[in-house]
């Protein structure tokens, strides 16, 4: 009993990692109602850049971070200006590919400055093995998911409690409504993007100090897909209590059905899951239900 709460466990930890980037993709949807492709590539872009300055730069972790967070600013002040104001009230699918657009041009841009190959991401969080009674813990992954949780509580009141979340709400209602009432889309979408980065740059820390950062960590970021369908794009309280549900039931199927259906689960279990759920409720456990007049 205590090895299946330590890998229960364990797979919590991990699924409020996975919220988290969902958290980045549910805050771009809910204020332009597109759903933003390039977020996973914006890990990685984060990640080679504390790497680059911290390993081939010598900047020192702490110095690194605040640098990568108004770089993540930055880009996302760049991608409003030149991409996102020229698509103003065009159709969903246009800003979805355009989301594509600005995937692949920030990978590319990460590596013409830093390259591809892989590095090490240390910013000085303790990595010792800590026995809770009878369980195995690493210190590291029980600090990242207090790091993350604190992050993913502050997201919530940011977007419930704050007005930049009620107009964040309004513009993803509908585009025009919120220019006529005096919102700017551009301020909006900057705030957001920004918020967006920073997700980014936090999860880039916490996958990069435990997997090294590698183009792979690009499909660890696509797990907030599952989590997204089964939480539901809108919902943020979905999109937490989605990457606990896909974190533990990922990490309990590859320890209890490995064995006897083969290795790998972790990477198609979400998935699956999250297909399953579609047909029940497509829009998720806690989106809204759309009803549209014809």
């Amino acid at each position: 009993m205590m090895f299946f709460f330590e890998v229960l466990i364990g797979g919590l930890m991990s699924g409020i990692m996975y919220a988290l980037v969902a958290l980045g993709f549910v805050l771009i949807f809910k204020a332009s109602g597109v759903f933003n492709f390039a977020q996973a590539a914006m890990v990685l872009f984060a990640a080679m850049f504390m790497a680059g300055m911290y390993g081939d730069w010598g900047v020192p972790y702490w110095l690194a971070i605040p640098i990568t967070i108004l770089l993540m600013i930055g880009l996302a002040w760049v991608i409003e200006r030149f991409v996102l104001r020229h698509l103003v009230n065009q159709e969903p699918i246009i800003m979805f590919m355009a989301t594509i657009g600005i995937f692949f041009a920030i990978i590319g841009f990460a590596e013409i400055i830093w390259g591809s190959r892989s590095r090490t991401l240390d910013v000085g969080l303790p990595d010792d093995m800590l026995f809770i009674g009878d369980m195995l813990f690493q210190q590291y992954d029980i600090v990242t998911a207090l790091m993350v949780a604190v992050l993913v509580v502050l997201l919530m009141i940011f977007a419930q409690k704050t007005r930049m979340g009620r107009v964040l709400r309004a513009v993803a209602d509908d585009h025009q409504a919120a220019q006529s009432v005096g919102i700017k889309l551009s301020t909006v979408w900057v705030v957001v993007w920004s918020v967006a980065g920073v997700v980014a740059v936090v999860a880039g820390i916490v996958w990069g100090g435990s997997l090294g950062v590698q183009p792979v960590m690009v499909d660890v970021a696509f797990k907030a897909l599952p989590v997204l369908l089964l939480g539901g794009l809108t919902s943020i309280h979905g999109a937490i209590i989605a990457g606990l549900i896909i974190g533990a039931g990922e990490a309990l199927a590859e320890v209890y059905l490995g064995p006897i259906i083969g290795g790998g689960i972790d990477n198609w279990f979400a998935y699956i899951i999250a297909m399953a759920f579609m047909v029940w409720r497509p829009e998720g456990l806690f989106g809204e239900k759309i009803i549209e007049r014809i």
